[in-house]
């Protein structure tokens, strides 16, 4: 594992799109914010529920906000923020309730493209020793109203079956999000805004639970973050706005981080690689990271996520969509991209060519 002064340049090589900045994986005292930057908070019932006027607009806004710093912040998106109290509190439970040997028994491993399982503290990844223990489900791990080859065994993923119910409540709830977030990106791209419904219907995901317990006064000190800065690998990522704060968003064109402000009960949304593959680098894979809140609250308080990485399955061909210029970066499939890409979180062997 490397040191806790490592930077992305020292794995530049598994890159499969254009990052051209220069980071520290983990925060450090001398880096520079930009204190009155605000990303974008926009009301996705415009594009749910409005005309075709409304629908536009709010397109325009979106695409803009995530060509200029690859996030956004959506309210009114019709998901009950009650839900996302029983998911936090669900988290909580999993992570403290549950004994290590029985977390270990799913230790993460490749299913398909995505690493799926249970992540160790300092282990999220062989590149760096962040504060944080993981988990992530795909759909293959939820019993969802689909076809499936076989028959659906929660014990198989899950340390109690309780689990899977609650958090089975999350990805329904934010399923059925996945086409009008596409739509909005791409027509405000002036792309077709259906070019992509075929491919998320009953598509891949990855539910990742995030638990940053209290830091100890040696953890603080080490100058380890809660989470390493990092792009993601997908089309989008959906997080709902956590209750303490440490999110911070690298801004390319001010070379200074931005700190996460979301109101409760918001959805944050982040373009990944995928995205930035097939929009020509128009809409950009974003660094992002969890430092620590301003408040110091690390020393005593844990901290909750639940993000949902948007993918499409392994076999669907990534390529530049149409109408988006001279394409930058030739097709190539899902699983290849994806596994090349994170090679770097799980070691050179994880590649599928």
């Amino acid at each position: 594992m490397t040191d806790v002064r490592a930077i992305n340049r020292d794995f530049e090589k598994y890159d499969q799109v254009r990052k051209t900045h220069t980071y520290r994986l983990a925060e450090d005292e001398g880096d520079a914010f930009d204190q009155d930057y605000e990303i974008a908070t926009l009301d996705f019932g415009r594009f749910l529920n409005g005309d075709d006027e409304e629908k536009a607009g709010f397109a325009a806004e979106f695409t803009g906000a995530l060509r200029e710093i690859g996030f956004a912040v959506l309210t009114g998106h019709g998901v009950d923020p009650a839900l996302y109290d029983d998911i936090h509190d669900g988290v909580v439970d999993l992570f403290t309730g549950t004994p290590l040997e029985e977390k270990m028994r799913f230790r993460a491993k490749r299913f398909g493209s995505v690493a799926q399982g249970y992540f160790p503290l300092e282990e999220t990844s062989e590149i760096h020793p962040d504060l944080v223990e993981g988990w992530v489900w795909c759909r293959r791990a939820f019993d969802l109203p689909e076809e499936r080859e076989d028959a659906f065994r929660a014990e198989d993923y899950w340390p109690q079956g309780e689990h899977e119910r609650l958090f089975r409540r999350l990805v329904l709830a934010h399923e059925p999000l996945f086409k009008p977030i596409a739509r909005a990106m791409f027509q405000g791209l002036g792309v077709d805004p259906h070019i992509y419904d075929e491919r998320l219907t009953r598509t891949n995901f990855g539910l990742r639970l995030n638990y940053y317990p209290p830091m100890s006064d040696a953890q603080d000190g080490s100058g380890a973050g809660r989470l390493f800065g990092h792009e993601d690998v997908d089309l989008f990522t959906i997080l709902p706005a956590s209750r303490v704060d440490g999110l911070q968003v690298w801004n390319h064109r001010s070379g200074k981080w931005v700190r996460m402000r979301a109101p409760p009960g918001s959805i944050i949304i982040n373009t990944g690689d995928y995205m930035q593959r097939i929009t020509n680098d128009l809409l950009p894979s974003t660094t992002h990271r969890v430092g620590k809140p301003t408040d110091r609250s690390h020393l005593t308080s844990a901290r909750v996520s639940f993000p949902m990485a948007v993918y499409v399955w392994e076999e669907e061909v990534l390529e530049v969509l149409p109408g988006l210029g001279q394409p930058k970066y030739p097709p190539v499939k899902a699983i290849t991209f994806h596994t090349r890409s994170t090679s770097k979180f799980y070691g050179d062997d994880y590649a599928v060519e």
